[in-house]
């Protein structure tokens, strides 16, 4: 890797690595541990996007916004991708056990947890308003980015952002209510 490039080109010079880790790593496993709800996860996820950054700094381009900006944003995508695999994983691996006649270590009282959740989950979302739930599921189901919904949508990036965040206050509303964790 090339030392000190500079800001001219995006990148921040490699003295400041421990820097950044010393900047960074905190508010990184905050937005991680948030996302994936599970703290060795999140630290891969941090992990992963530091080495990403480290292997190659010049996807970081100052000029398109903050370092800490686009550094968070990275972390998210990466979080988003560690629970789309985990999800993944677990999927297959349920195929597998009913396929193979045989549940794998599965808890029949967590199952029964599992899918009440989901159904107040169901039922939350089901309370919002339209344009809420919409951009929602487009986020959190459909893997789109907020301006990937706008354009969707036909809706302003503003728009969207307020009706997520609407949209997430009031889940949130409905689930600590009715006592699934938010």
């Amino acid at each position: 890797m090339t030392t000190a490039a500079g800001p001219a080109q995006g990148r921040i010079p490699e003295d400041s690595i421990a820097e950044l880790l010393d900047r960074w790593t905190r508010p990184a496993l905050s937005l991680a541990r948030r996302i994936v709800v599970d703290d060795r996860l999140a630290e891969e996820v941090v992990q992963e996007a530091f080495v990403a950054y480290w292997r190659h700094p010049g996807a970081y381009q100052a000029g398109r916004g903050s370092f800490g900006t686009w550094f968070l944003a990275l972390v998210h995508h990466k979080a988003v991708d560690a629970v789309r695999h985990e999800a993944s994983h677990r999927r297959r691996s349920a195929a597998l056990a009913v396929r193979d006649g045989h549940a794998i270590g599965t808890d029949v009282a967590e199952v029964v947890a599992d899918r009440l959740a989901d159904a107040r989950v169901r039922t939350a979302l089901d309370a919002l308003p339209a344009p809420q739930r919409e951009a929602l599921v487009l986020a959190y189901w459909g893997g789109s980015t907020q301006t990937e919904i706008a354009a969707r949508t036909g809706t302003p990036l503003g728009t969207v952002k307020t009706r997520m965040l609407l949209g997430m206050r009031r889940l949130h509303d409905a689930l600590t209510v009715t006592g699934v964790p938010a």
